[in-house]
């Protein structure tokens, strides 16, 4: 009877630990990883090669790859560049009032005529940028770069009138 017992309370024992396990590994629902959120934005905004006179601001470019891409005559108002690729981008007539570019790439760029008014333009790069007409007025450039740009500055902001040598304080 002993025998039987044990051998009852073993199978009772296999039966109860089958039936937690199955419960356990039907009962979790499946799991999807986190991305960081640069990835996650940058699906939501659907860029393409030309984001010609959109309205993005606001919108944050978190380490994008952007070289290239045509942002002209858009709505950059108070958009944040954080360590964005932009090498090569038409930002001509773009508004980038308020915008925030933190250790961006604007080497090559076209930002003739761009509204830079208040933006915040620290630790980024602008060799060889065009940068005719554009206005600068209280945006904050390291020291370095606002020389470099003031041995190229030439002309006015259309819509603000402000020359680009003024703007930059040259």
């Amino acid at each position: 009877m002993t025998k039987t017992l044990s051998l009852l309370l073993r199978f009772q024992s296999l039966l109860m630990a089958g039936m937690i396990s199955l419960a356990l590994f039907f009962a979790v629902p499946g799991v999807d990883a986190k991305r960081p959120p640069e990835i996650r934005n940058q699906e939501d905004l659907n860029i393409s090669s030309d984001m010609h006179g959109q309205d993005l601001s606001g919108y944050e470019f978190v380490k994008f790859d952007l070289r290239g891409i045509d942002f002209s005559e858009s709505n950059l108002n108070g958009a944040v560049f954080n360590n964005s690729k932009l090498k090569g981008a038409d930002f001509h007539g773009a508004d980038m009032q308020d915008a925030l570019a933190y250790a961006s790439d604007f080497q090559d760029t076209d930002l003739r005529d761009v509204n830079f008014n208040n933006a915040l333009l620290m630790e980024s790069n602008f060799s060889n940028a065009l940068i005719e007409g554009a206005d600068f007025t209280d945006a904050v450039i390291s020291r370095i770069q606002q020389k470099e740009l003031c041995s190229v500055a030439d002309g006015t902001n259309s819509s603000s009138g402000i020359s680009t040598t003024y703007s930059l304080g040259c």
